[in-house]
């Protein structure tokens, strides 16, 4: 069938994939290095305990059949090392059910991660990897050209991506619709960027106008997918510049990153198309009956957009085949942060030497600059920007991890940039302040150096000490 293959994609389909396999690195490797405090046996939120609750029906994982720190490690690293082998292109190397059983691979593992993962692997950009990962295992490789209903899937995977943010921003928040959002998101978005502080300074009709441009980017280019090239191309490469733009701007993790993935595979590069043979009979079965599933499923986040109801980043299947993504639908005003500190002081007094934890990318000390973590992502430094937003948020781990400070525990320890207290004394006491952050102004910025200033709002945690110490 001379339809079911578009071979001047080629070049896409090589892009696109190298891209999402470092994708696949980038996760493997934050699942490797932050597990074991978040998830493990003794972590905030064991994963034992989690699968003893919930089935595997509802949450299929290799960690439902069996549980160890030791196997979770082997699984991220394994993860890492599969990736890293088709950023290298193993799969070029391979007969075409071998590659695609090969591209199988690491979406299994990071599935199993996801699912046991809890409130640590909430954000729509772990479904956004494991929809866009499970459709990459249809391209095929170098063996064949790629077929043009797995290129359909992908842009419409990137449609529903752009255009279910773009809709949840106008339902959502009125300062979308007023354009006036971009006056406070730099501030109070979860983890800003180095460059975050200068992006909230720019001149407000700026902002206007970058609102606006963000409107026609989610609302109406994400139509000219579907046209054919030069239109597509050119609404790709317009996708890119303002992801690229979003990169600059702050910490998303990888949701920026792969989004440009998708997009790239949008791309029609100006190279000769191989020559290539046609597509066995059994690979045009299995693509169009799976790209059948998936359209069929994709009912289920029609339904949400198209709803007044519409919810952001919501998984309908276990599987994470077919989801519904958005970002943003409200917009903070003002930034909240909590502020964990520990004392050695006999007594908890309100005034005694209470020291403060560093995290690594969360605002604290107010003279520390944001530095930029994106793709990696700092997964406890976003749970503590929702625990400031609201206690109940941290509730499932919060008193565990002011615990694992009393211990003075060096997995958890390792998730945060600075402990006060040397590894063989910890503190007696830990409690925890709420204060009001806000960037400094230009002025201010020139006279003391930093770029927060702050303010005590109220007392989040009391002291607290460990039970039975004195």
């Amino acid at each position: 069938m001379e339809w079911f293959t578009a071979p001047e994609y080629g070049t896409a389909r090589l892009v696109f994939q190298r891209g999402l396999a470092v994708m696949y690195v980038v996760a493997f490797l934050t699942a490797a290095l932050q597990f074991r405090p978040l998830l493990g046996e003794r972590g905030l939120t064991p994963v034992p305990r989690f699968v003893e609750r919930v089935p595997f029906k509802k949450a299929p994982s290799l960690f439902q059949l069996r549980y160890s720190d030791g196997l979770f490690a082997g699984v991220a690293w394994t993860g890492c090392a599969v990736s890293a082998a088709l950023v290298a292109g193993v799969d070029s190397l391979l007969p075409l059910w071998g590659a695609m059983l090969l591209w199988l691979v690491p979406w299994v593992l990071y599935l199993s991660i996801v699912n046991v993962g809890q409130t640590w692997y909430s954000f729509g950009w772990e479904s956004l990897l494991l929809e866009t990962g499970f459709v990459a295992v249809l391209l095929g490789n170098d063996e064949v050209a790629p077929p043009v209903v797995v290129l359909f899937l992908l842009r419409w995977l990137l449609f529903r991506v752009e255009f279910g943010a773009g809709l949840i921003k106008m339902r959502g928040d009125e300062c979308w619709r007023k354009l006036t959002c971009l006056d406070h998101h730099h501030e109070t978005q979860p983890m800003p960027g180095p460059l975050s502080w200068f992006f909230h300074h720019l001149p407000r009709p700026l902002h206007r106008v970058e609102v606006a441009a963000n409107h026609v980017t989610q609302l109406v280019v994400p139509f000219l997918l579907f046209a054919p090239h030069p239109v597509s191309t050119a609404a790709a490469a317009l996708m890119i510049a303002t992801q690229l733009w979003l990169v600059l701007s702050g910490n998303f993790s990888w949701l920026n990153w792969i989004t440009i993935v998708l997009a790239l595979s949008v791309i029609r590069f100006p190279a000769d198309p191989p020559d290539v043979a046609a597509a066995p009979l059994w690979y045009e079965v299995v693509v169009l009956a799976v790209a059948a599933l998936l359209v069929f499923l994709s009912h289920r986040p029609v339904r949400n957009m198209i709803s007044r109801r519409q919810v952001m980043n919501r998984s309908f299947d276990s599987l994470h085949l077919v989801n519904t993504y958005g970002a943003f639908g409200s917009v903070s005003r003002v930034r909240y942060e909590v502020v964990v500190e520990g004392t050695a002081d006999e007594v908890a007094r309100k005034d005694g030497d209470w020291r403060a934890y560093e995290f690594k990318g969360k605002p604290g000390d107010p003279h520390r600059w944001p530095r930029q973590f994106a793709p990696y992502h700092l997964r406890l430094d976003w749970l503590m920007w929702f625990a400031a937003l609201s206690p109940s948020y941290a509730g499932p781990w919060f008193g565990t991890f002011v615990e694992r400070l009393l211990e003075n525990d060096r997995a958890t320890l390792r998730l945060l940039r600075r402990s006060p207290f040397p590894p063989d004394a910890p503190p007696r006491f830990v409690r925890a302040r709420l204060f009001r952050y806000r960037y400094t102004t230009w002025r201010e910025l020139r006279e003391t150096g930093a770029c927060w200033e702050r303010t005590y709002v109220r007392e989040y945690l009391p002291p607290t000490r460990l039970t039975g110490k004195r």
